[in-house]
């Protein structure tokens, strides 16, 4: 016992000497001379552990099944991390003893499961289940294969698992190692994060272009807008960035989130308020900079539709840089960090100020050619997204750091 606590997995060794006497198998294990006990452990991979920590941090529970002693299971599952004081361990006899109403009250707490079979496994997995989780199952062996049937991820070892196993799986580990395992949990995170991102960008400067046309009309104002201007942010100013966003790099902080509950939508309602916000900022962002030309300035209509359309551009595009987080701030993430973005605001930035400053380009795109002070008003209409957006994320910051306050 003292040996299996110190995870290492124990063999008795006897012999006995059978001289020229033929026996029949089942007499040959008689009557056997003990030697002594024999103690292997196989030494954990770090990343197994660093694995584990990673899982833990983002709300995933993990449990261990495996053939071993209780105890041995139990030390190691504390090596890895996975055992902690207030957490259970169960045999396959104990398992046995537990009803399926019992074990889905427990399993929850459960983190080692020892010397156990094919039919606990299964019974495991649907426990989880019934409690409405998403379960993952792993294994190599063939009485493996009916539990990852049943989970709702399968996952084989691609080096030790059996063919049984690779067809009742979902996905196959080709190097037979957890930390894989975490490490896709955290890209599967971050392309669904990246999606959200682009989908959040489209949405929001459509919804400004949308409501910039809608203003003008309610109030009564000329057009700030054309169609040859709509179509271009929506061709170029608006699909470069968004492409950049598709590949964004992951957030610091993306394995410290909770697991997305099953029901939950790619926009939930929290973000279709956020995003309705910022369409509507930029959309004020633009009439504001329609209206000062227009009326305060007395600038001429196509000299105002200009500097509407700029605005509206480099407005845009300085949006895009608030959407590649909604907690933390863009100096925090880092503002080259996603080469990709920068190039596409620097391409689109480029495309838009030859079309200002090349003269073929003015009858095609209905621009006009701005004075000086057009393009310091522009700028700095411009750059108000980001400051406005960095100044709601550091309100939102302040609230949650208060709240954990409370909370402790």
């Amino acid at each position: 016992a003292s040996l299996a606590q110190h995870a290492l997995r124990v063999l008795g060794v006897a012999y006995r000497p059978l001289g020229s006497k033929v026996l029949a198998d089942e007499d040959v294990e008689r009557e056997l001379i003990f030697l002594g006990l024999l103690a292997m452990k196989d030494p954990l991979r770090s990343e197994a552990i660093e694995a584990v920590r990673l899982c833990r941090q983002a709300g995933i529970r993990t449990a261990m099944i495996t053939g071993d002693h209780k105890e041995t299971a139990v030390a190691i599952a504390r090596e890895l991390g996975l055992q902690r004081n207030d957490d259970m361990a169960l045999s396959g006899a104990e398992l046995d003893g537990l009803t399926d109403e019992q074990l889905m009250q427990q399993v929850e707490r459960v983190t080692v499961y020892a010397r156990v079979s094919a039919e606990h496994k299964l019974r495991v997995v649907q426990a989880w289940k019934r409690n409405g989780a998403i379960v993952a199952m792993t294994g190599d062996g063939v009485n493996d294969a009916p539990a990852i049937k049943a989970s709702d991820i399968g996952v084989a070892m691609g080096l030790a698992g059996t063919d049984v196993t690779k067809e009742a799986s979902d996905m196959v580990v080709t190097d037979d190692n957890f930390a894989s395992i975490a490490a896709a949990v955290e890209e599967g995170r971050g392309i669904f994060d990246n999606i959200r991102k682009t989908v959040h960008f489209l949405l929001s400067c459509n919804m400004s272009e949308v409501l910039v046309m809608l203003f003008a009309t309610l109030f009564g104002l000329p057009l700030p807008l054309l169609p040859i201007h709509i179509l271009w942010m929506n061709l170029v100013t608006d699909g470069f960035p968004a492409l950049a966003l598709a590949v964004d790099p992951k957030a610091p902080d993306l394995m410290q989130q909770p697991p997305r509950k099953t029901e939950a939508r790619l926009l939930e309602s929290g973000r279709l308020w956020a995003i309705a916000g910022e369409g509507l900022l930029l959309a004020v962002i633009a009439l504001s900079a329609f209206s000062l030309s227009l009326f305060i300035w007395q600038q001429p209509i196509d000299q105002a539709r200009t500097v509407t359309f700029t605005v509206m551009v480099a407005a845009q595009l300085v949006h895009a840089f608030n959407c590649r987080s909604d907690r933390w701030s863009l100096f925090y993430v880092g503002v080259t960090s996603n080469r990709a973005l920068l190039w596409a605001v620097t391409i689109s930035l480029v495309l838009q100020v030859s079309i200002l400053t090349i003269p073929v380009m003015e009858p095609i795109f209905k621009v006009a050619s701005l004075p000086i002070e057009d393009w310091e008003l522009m700028v700095a209409m411009g750059l108000l997204p980001l400051a406005v957006v960095e100044g709601v994320k550091w309100v939102r910051r302040q609230k949650a750091l208060g709240a954990s306050v409370i909370r402790a």
